[in-house]
């Protein structure tokens, strides 16, 4: 059944590509008020545009119908309710700590000896 669906979605996947790019856009409107000819056509003056954006339609929505399929086949039932529930839980790592032993505080005492500067 899973190689079915996916089967079936990639050719709506394809058809629907084909359609889309068959369709003229708002653009092409301008030309055809001019006497392009459209009249001429296979469907009509009109009638491409009804067929090809209903057959558009119709694909997309077995498009999406076969999504949701392959979306239920895939998790189920079993799928968890959070992207969180998914990550395995971890014990935080309790490493020691090294100690440093702090630096000595400086003395207010004016006659204690100072470090020698050194130049850079």
């Amino acid at each position: 059944m899973h190689t079915i669906l996916v089967i079936v979605q990639v050719l709506v996947a394809l058809g629907l590509v084909g359609l889309i790019l068959l369709q003229h856009g708002k653009g092409a409107d301008a030309g055809a008020a001019f006497g392009s000819g459209a009249s001429g056509t296979v469907f009509g003056s009109r009638g491409t545009a009804n067929f090809l954006s209903r057959a558009t339609a119709w694909l997309a929505t077995v498009f999406f119908a076969t999504s949701l399929a392959l979306a239920y086949l895939v998790h189920g039932a079993k799928a968890p309710t959070s992207v969180t529930d998914s990550i395995p839980q971890q014990a935080p790592a309790t490493a020691p700590v090294p100690s440093v032993p702090a630096a000595p505080a400086p003395s207010a005492d004016p006659a204690a000896p100072k470090a020698p500067v050194v130049p850079e």
